[in-house]
């Protein structure tokens, strides 16, 4: 096999330029000279572009234009060594386009018809780019999916819908997805479930619950990614009790969705001030298996907290501390928050003494909310010189500690 050269490698080169215009036929050959694998230079013969009308462009491999840019010399540098020369050789040129450049196509036109290219290549550039997280990779996906060297199959489809789906270019999804059906390819679960998801993450829960009743009707097998893409689409609408069916339907089934799903259901309660269905999604996280953090249980404490619940919040905490979990200054806040509504501040001094006594430390967010209220009280004075008393006492405490172990 003729290794392919790359001149953009000694000199960092300049850009590709693009297909020359004209009427007359021309056929030139370039040699083009580059050190190999093991240090040999090989020599590679490419044709210049056939101008003729009708004919696709063919490019040069030692052709460049203007100077690389230093981000341009900095991407080339950074292209894998493992990279095969024929695959280098168009790399040293992808990245020096920009999305949408009309070059892009016909160079890799041109790059199958003088490479003559395997899957594994195509595979290669397409995981180089991803690296670089390349602009450039759906379009290079976008015309290999047309190549047959590149041997397309469904996965490949997939994970282009699956990149209109994170981009919501749902029109260029679908189009993807026709075009797939169009080439006789079958529509299994997982390429149903990434369709499913592109609609959930977009808001659209009439097209996500078409492709979940299809994937029913189809007979194929729903798993959690599946079930917790429906949850994630009625939760976007603000259809609560809908997705907690839908999570307790999975429970039966012994399917239980993921920490982020049932996370999503938890936030979506709290921020309504419902702290019952907070409550009942907390269970349902401990029953799926799922051990309760720190910004689980603030969720909890925050609809407990909305609903005017003071004593569930601040049980809710003392579970927490129970099990050694620490809770965190916005916990600590909220129920602070909470007694301040209701102007109950023995209360919520108690609160604190009470998580000393535990080992927590107070931390910024509860003590400026904490002074602030007692500004609105007037008290400030009174409160830091008792403040500076407990210190005064404390470290008294410690030093008298500190004796009694070294006697």
């Amino acid at each position: 096999m003729v290794s392919l050269a790359i001149p953009a490698l000694c000199s960092l080169g300049t850009q590709l330029t693009s297909a020359r215009t004209s009427t007359k036929h021309s056929c030139q050959c370039a040699c083009v000279r580059v050190a190999g694998s093991h240090g040999s230079e090989q020599a590679l013969f490419a044709e210049t572009e056939q101008t003729a009308e009708g004919e696709a462009p063919r490019f040069r491999w030692d052709a460049f234009g203007s100077v690389l840019s230093e981000s341009q010399k900095q991407a080339i540098r950074g292209l894998s060594p493992k990279l095969p020369n024929r695959c280098k050789a168009l790399m040293t040129r992808v990245v020096c386009l920009s999305p949408g450049d009309e070059n892009l196509g016909a160079l890799l036109a041109f790059w199958v018809k003088a490479m003559k290219p395997k899957r594994a290549d195509w595979l290669l550039v397409l995981k180089e780019l991803k690296a670089m997280d390349s602009p450039l990779l759906t379009e290079v996906l976008e015309h290999a999916l047309q190549e047959d060297s590149f041997e397309a199959n469904v996965r490949d489809y997939t994970k282009l819908i699956h990149i209109y789906g994170k981009r919501k270019l749902l029109q260029k999804a679908e189009t993807a997805f026709h075009a797939m059906k169009s080439r006789g390819f079958p529509c299994d679960q997982v390429m149903l479930t990434a369709l499913m998801d592109m609609y959930s993450k977009a808001g659209d829960l009439s097209r996500a619950k078409e492709i979940f009743q299809e994937i029913i009707l189809l007979g194929l097998p729903l798993d959690k990614r599946a079930y917790g893409s429906m949850v994630m689409a009625y939760i976007r609408a603000d259809m609560l009790d809908k997705a907690e069916d839908l999570i307790k339907g999975m429970e039966d089934q012994q399917t239980f969705a993921g920490k982020e799903v049932y996370k999503a259901l938890l936030r979506a309660y709290s921020y309504k001030s419902d702290s019952d269905g907070a409550q009942r999604v907390f269970d349902a996280i401990q029953f799926a298996g799922i051990v309760p953090d720190t910004k689980l249980c603030a969720l909890l404490v925050n609809a407990y907290c909305l609903s005017g619940r003071i004593d569930e919040a601040t049980c809710v905490i003392r579970n927490m501390l129970s099990v050694e979990l620490k809770p965190c200054d916005k916990c600590i806040a909220l129920v602070l928050s909470a007694y301040e509504k209701v102007n109950r501040l023995e209360r919520a001094l108690e609160f604190l003494t009470e998580l000393e006594e535990n080992g927590v430390a107070i931390g910024q967010e509860p003590s400026h909310l904490l002074a602030a209220w007692f500004g609105r009280l007037g008290i400030v004075h009174e409160v830091e010189q008792a403040l500076k008393d407990l210190s005064e006492d404390m470290s008294s405490k410690q030093d008298a500690v500190v004796s009694l172990k070294h006697r």
